[in-house]
């Protein structure tokens, strides 16, 4: 499904319940800032930058909010599983599995920037198996994969 066809508040409030919940069980502390940037992140389908995301902040709160605090927020988020940081557009987007330990397998769109993450365990397995077949271990993995998604191919 793309991500023009759903109720796309729907997945913003489901993602924040979700946090929300998971922050509860792991007795970690989901702040309104950290809360307030996973919403901002959520608010499409398209990475946001920090200094995005600052804006926004600037914009809808009432005092400015420094990045270091910001990049804070990101880096508990990302800890935490809630985001993914892609590196190749040094943004980020909301990982809609935070409840499991995975690998971040994207495809991004050239045109919208819509993204869309890729949740296969065979595909890690592979890319698992290369790293062993060369003499490493794999860690963690970020497959950032650019292309166009489905919608801008039919325009």
């Amino acid at each position: 499904m793309s991500a023009h066809q759903h109720n796309h508040d729907k997945c913003i409030e489901d993602a924040l319940d979700l946090a929300g919940e998971i922050c509860a069980a792991r007795d970690t502390r989901f702040t309104p800032l950290r809360r307030q940037v996973l919403e901002l992140v959520w608010g499409g389908h398209n990475p946001v930058t920090a200094y995005e995301l600052l804006d926004m902040l600037s914009k809808t709160g009432k005092k400015r909010v420094a990045p270091p605090t910001v990049y804070r927020a990101l880096d508990f988020l990302i800890e935490e599983g809630f985001v993914h940081r892609l590196e190749s557009l040094n943004a980020f987007v909301g990982c809609p599995d935070p409840e499991s330990q995975h690998q971040g397998h994207f495809l991004i769109c050239r045109d919208c920037r819509t993204v869309n993450e890729i949740s296969d365990k065979k595909l890690a397995g592979q890319i698992a198996a290369a790293a062993k077949a060369q003499g490493y271990t794999c860690e963690n993995s970020m497959l950032e994969i650019m292309g166009q998604c489905a919608d801008c191919q039919s325009q």
